[in-house]
């Protein structure tokens, strides 16, 4: 069954920079200059969406002098990929349920 909290990440991941944001820092930790340059958005309109995945507990950040260096939570991704596969697993078998009217 899907939590609150994974509902959550699940919404933060359908904006299209967001999941583009995730993508980039599953490869390796960025800070928001190298975002700016690898997603072309701006610095504010992309640290609003840090802000998002920070809340929704997707990225954790790194002080470095005067940089943030954003660094993604592999375990929050693990946890909502694992709730889809028993939803897959479960579904598998519903085909052979049927509620009589």
């Amino acid at each position: 069954m899907l939590t609150s909290v994974d509902a959550d990440v699940i919404r933060v991941l359908g904006d299209p920079l967001r999941l583009h944001i995730v993508t980039l820092l599953a490869r390796e930790t960025l800070c928001t200059t190298h975002l700016v340059e690898e997603t072309g958005a701006k610095q504010t309109n992309l640290s609003n969406h840090m802000k998002v995945l920070r809340e929704a507990g997707l990225v954790e950040t790194e002080p470095c002098g005067r940089f943030t260096y954003y660094k993604l939570r592999p375990e929050v991704l693990a946890s909502v990929s694992q709730q889809f596969a028993e939803l897959a697993a479960s579904a598998r078998t519903a085909g052979d349920n049927k509620r009589a009217c």
